[in-house]
């Protein structure tokens, strides 16, 4: 599975976030993994716009293989907390569409 990471200026992606969100995103969509799949998060900082209060952004985009792309987003106080709230809601919409394609 490749997974690529992208921030906006304001926010700042560490090596340490980004390894440790891999590995979480790695091991949560572990039964989904294949070949050409492919994830994209993006983290976003817009506590200038919303005065601090939930101001981090999580979204994640999903093309895993023989399904149609997922887009997802949260928002939280940290970006950790974004993070943990976007996958979630990425495996309630992979979990929601398995079972529509039954």
């Amino acid at each position: 599975m490749q997974i690529q990471f992208h921030t906006n200026p304001n926010a700042t992606g560490s090596k340490e976030l980004i390894a440790w969100s891999s590995s979480l995103i790695t091991e949560e969509l572990s039964s989904y993994d294949q070949p050409k799949s492919k994830v994209a998060i993006h983290l976003l900082d817009e506590s200038s716009i919303t005065n601090g209060f939930h101001g981090k952004c999580c979204k994640v985009e999903a093309r895993l293989a023989g399904m149609k792309t997922i887009a997802v987003a949260d928002h939280a106080n940290t970006h950790v907390q974004a993070i943990f709230g976007a996958i979630h809601k990425l495996k309630t919409s992979l979990e929601q569409n398995k079972q529509t394609n039954k």
